[in-house]
């Protein structure tokens, strides 16, 4: 792998992780949303991620040598997002507006607790990858001083 890959490999992360962050703030915005019926209730959406595979570590060229059916990663992309299918939360709120025949209303089933800690971890990664961009681009700058 060479070091100009090291950029798309942590921007596709950082791009992964931004989308991420969007879900899980769209789902705690969501998290008291009350509703009449399952069918008009917000629920909980997951990105799913799939890493991008491109080629053979001997560049495609098929040379026989130990690494030539071993995949080199290039980064990873958003396959899509998923709703959730947990169970939604069900309150007896007869006085409720939107309660309905029986006097329930539903609300989504979004975990404030578990979305807390899931932007922690996707803020944390995008970090993470900021700082494998700096210290790649720190490197690249002594490889350039190197012939001074």
């Amino acid at each position: 792998m060479s070091l100009n890959q090291i950029f798309d490999i942590a921007g596709s992360a950082m791009s992964a992780q931004s989308i991420r962050l969007n879900t899980t703030s769209s789902n705690m915005a969501n998290a008291e949303t009350a509703s009449s019926s399952t069918g008009e209730t917000y629920r909980a959406r997951k990105p799913v991620f799939a890493a991008v595979q491109a080629g053979l570590m001997d560049g495609g060229r098929g040379a026989g040598d130990l690494f030539s059916d071993k995949l080199e990663s290039k980064g990873v992309r958003v396959e899509g997002i998923v709703e959730s299918q947990a169970e939604l939360t069900r309150r007896y709120q007869p006085e409720h507006p939107m309660a309905d025949q029986e006097g329930y209303v539903f609300y989504p089933n979004v975990n404030v607790v578990e979305e807390m800690a899931d932007m922690m971890s996707a803020s944390r990664s995008f970090q993470t990858n900021v700082e494998v961009m700096n210290t790649a681009k720190t490197m690249m700058q002594r490889i350039m001083t190197l012939g001074q």
